[in-house]
């Protein structure tokens, strides 16, 4: 049975492997070659390490093998990154851990997310909740204008009974 623990610092290799992976496998119905390259060729942001050290960080594992994960910005509401295993998908991982992600931010006193998604995961995320609000650019570490959507979801605050 996968387990899910918080991520740490020390996982961003394995997460940025997994998240290469999961970049050339599952946006390459919407993305070009080129830009799949340039895309999966950046190296991890220099904020990633600091957001998992804060906590914003989820991993779903099996036998110690990553499996998925997911990072929010725990001080402004932005969902990083929400990556599974190609050979993992479809098994409700990223659901999972969205919902974590969601109670985490209610429980920090966060009331709406955002994110800029990826062309191929817009409808997965209306599915989690987010509204698309209008297409954009994402400036890419790789220095790519990325084509993307942004997306956000309202949080229902922690009721206290």
């Amino acid at each position: 049975m996968p387990e899910q623990r918080r991520a740490e610092p020390a996982d961003l290799p394995e997460l940025w492997a997994l998240r290469t992976r999961a970049v050339r496998t599952s946006c390459a119905s919407h993305y070009a070659p080129d830009v799949i390259d340039a895309w999966c060729a950046a190296p991890p942001p220099d904020r990633l390490p600091a957001l998992l050290a804060g906590g914003g960080g989820l991993v779903v594992e099996e036998v110690g093998q990553v499996q998925g994960y997911a990072i929010l910005d725990l001080a402004t509401g932005e969902l990083d990154a929400a990556f599974v295993d190609p050979a993992q998908q479809g098994r409700g991982i990223a659901r999972r851990l969205l919902a974590a992600l969601d109670a985490m931010a209610v429980q920090h006193g966060l009331r709406r997310l955002f994110l800029s998604a990826s062309l191929n995961a817009v409808p997965f995320y209306q599915q989690a909740g987010y509204v698309a609000l209008r297409r954009e650019t994402y400036p890419h570490r790789s220095g790519l204008q990325l084509e993307s959507v942004y997306m956000e979801k309202e949080l229902a605050p922690l009721t206290r009974s």
